[in-house]
Parts: C-alpha cells; sequence; structure tokens
C-alpha cells in the first residue's frame, strides 16, 4: 500500500472496532493489494470479487452463513459479520446497481467505501467520486473535472437503509462511535470514508492526517449518519476554514491557483459548501 494512505489508515481503525469475527468481501481495487493468496492482514475471513460484485458476494456469503445457523453447524457464538470493502469506483459506479438491490433485499451486511475519488490503483482517472475542479488523467483540461462528485450517502438514504454513516481515518472518536452503532444493527449500512491519497492527490503522505481534519473543518467532507429515518450531523465546523486552504494542499487543484489564480472556479466550489450548510440546521 502507498505511505499515507487515508483509506488503509480508516480501514485500520474499523478492524480494531470490529475484530475476528468477520468476512470482509472485497471488491477489486486499492485494498485488494493488501492480500496475496491465501494470505491476508485481515483478521477475519477474507474473500475476493471483481469490481461490480461485491454485494452480489456478500449475498452468497450471508445466505452460507444463514443455512449453517439453521442447520446447527455453527451457533450464534460462530456467527460472522458480513462485510463489503471497496472503493469509490465501485461503491459510486460499476457496483451501484448491484448494491441497490442488495439493499432492496434489506441484505445484513456493513458497506464500507473508501472514497479516494478517484479510480486510485489504475492511475487515479476520474470516477463518479471525483469532486469539480479536480485534474485527473482523463480530465486534464485548464478547468480539470467539470462534472459534479456524486452523493453517495443521499443515495443509500434515499433506499432506507438502518443505518449510513461518513467518516475519516483523521477524526478516529467519531468513526469508531459510528462503527460500534452500525455493528450493533442489522440489515443494509453504509459506512463512507474519505480516503486522502498521497498518489493521486498529489502531497507529501506525511500529510494526510492533517489534510483528512481539514476537510472537515473546510466543510467538504460533511460528518453525518442517518439513522430511525432522520440524517444528523455529527460534527458542524464553526467557524469553517476557507474551502480554498483545503484546495491548497493537494496538486490536484494546483492550476487553480499558478499560474494564474481562478477566482471564478474557487468561489464556485466554495459557493458549492456553503449552499449545503445553509441547509444544515
Amino acid at each position: 500500500m502507498c505511505a499515507g494512505c487515508g483509506g488503509l489508515e480508516a480501514l485500520h481503525e474499523i478492524c480494531d472496532v470490529l475484530g475476528r469475527k468477520t468476512v470482509f468481501v472485497n471488491a477489486a481495487g486499492c485494498m485488494t493489494l493488501l492480500a496475496s493468496y491465501p494470505f491476508t492482514p485481515f483478521r477475519g475471513s477474507w474473500l475476493y470479487t471483481s469490481m461490480a460484485s461485491a454485494p452480489a458476494g456478500a449475498q452468497g456469503v450471508r445466505d452460507a452463513l444463514d443455512i449453517l445457523r439453521a442447520k446447527g453447524s455453527i451457533t450464534a457464538e460462530e456467527d460472522l459479520a458480513t462485510i463489503v470493502l471497496t472503493g469509490d469506483g465501485a461503491a459510486y459506479g460499476m457496483g451501484l446497481s448491484a448494491t441497490s438491490a442488495a439493499i432492496e433485499r434489506n441484505l445484513d451486511f456493513l458497506y464500507i467505501c473508501y472514497d479516494n475519488e478517484g479510480y486510485g490503483n489504475t492511475g487515479q482517472q476520474y470516477s463518479g467520486a471525483t469532486p469539480h475542479g479536480a485534474l485527473t488523467p482523463t480530465s486534464p483540461g485548464a478547468h480539470g473535472y467539470e462534472g459534479e462528485k456524486k452523493d453517495l450517502f443521499a443515495i443509500w438514504v434515499a433506499h432506507r437503509p438502518a443505518y449510513a454513516a461518513t467518516v475519516i481515518g483523521a477524526e478516529p472518536l467519531d468513526l469508531a462511535r459510528k462503527i460500534e452503532r452500525a455493528a450493533k444493527l442489522k440489515g443494509p449500512r453504509l459506512i463512507l470514508a474519505l480516503a486522502p491519497c498521497p498518489t493521486g492527490w498529489d502531497y507529501d503522505p506525511q500529510h494526510s492526517v492533517e489534510i483528512g481534519r481539514l476537510a472537515v473543518r473546510s466543510g467538504v467532507w460533511p460528518l453525518k449518519e442517518f439513522i430511525d429515518g432522520k440524517v444528523t450531523h455529527t460534527r458542524i465546523p464553526h467557524p469553517r476554514a476557507p474551502v480554498q486552504e483545503y484546495l491548497a494542499t493537494q496538486g490536484r487543484f494546483a492550476h487553480l491557483f499558478a499560474p494564474d489564480r481562478n477566482e471564478s472556479l474557487i468561489a464556485q466550489i466554495q459557493a458549492r459548501v456553503d449552499d449545503y450548510w445553509k441547509n444544515v440546521a
């Protein structure tokens, strides 16, 4: 794994809370590099799937465990939590249809997405999670990516899951509390983790935690959860740091500041963040 990986930072913290009684169904992506068959660093069990197929794999695992429980082959204490682990390429794009179907079936699974805002394992091409204005190998123009970051949290909430939350490894107490809450529930549950990526975002790996905290302080990455039909923000930054402070830490936004400062595009990005927080009680 790359030094300073924000996804791995979050995954370490998640695994510390969940423990050994788990089956991770890992969609193809950056975290697949953790495993070299038949060995993985996961203390529980691990299953590899193609990028779009992790929710279907989780269905098979969950069904098999339920059958073993019904037959008395395993006890409740021996049962395992079924966990999907994907990057944003699968979560926001290739695997979204399978995920939607799994939520509709009320599959009992925890879905963890490490969101590094691009196809990080193949060169950081833009994905459905890439923010407006970011330079990527497939959005190299003067204005960067001209699309908008998809709101995966809202897509999950529209399905009325058992639980959904956003987290970041740089805020471990907030993350741990949400994982503990999600682990006690049944049904479809989302943990969406922003994953600062030194190689894809172009910054020194030693700054991953600082950039993660700045994403929260600037309001770019709201920390929130959905439970019992209600969205609640678990951290409301006040005062919020200017978004440009966050953008300036990353080479993917360097074109906004040099050789000429793009005041219009910086203002557009700030306005989007401001509009979001205007609607937060």
